[in-house]
């Protein structure tokens, strides 16, 4: 578990991480995550991601709507612990 201060980017905690990774097939974050160096990072370890697209992106990249949705589930479980 990584935790970082409320100010810090998700994209300073997401180079963080990266070497701590553990195998993964799939790789579920929120918005604050998109970025390309994070997805070019993920895609190197055949890690595939469920990472909705800024709004600041003018292509925006698909992702699973259903999947991002099970991560919502788990992150509302962790604020009520």
């Amino acid at each position: 578990m990584l935790l970082t201060e409320g100010q810090a980017s998700d994209h300073r905690g997401g180079a963080l991480i990266l070497p701590r990774l553990p195998p993964a097939r799939h790789l579920i974050a929120d918005r604050g995550y998109d970025s390309r160096p994070f997805r070019d990072a993920l895609a190197e370890r055949g890690i595939s991601v469920c990472i909705p697209s800024t709004r600041s992106r003018k292509i925006p990249i698909p992702h699973d709507p259903v999947l991002y949705r099970q991560r919502h589930r788990i992150e509302i479980m962790f604020g009520r612990l």
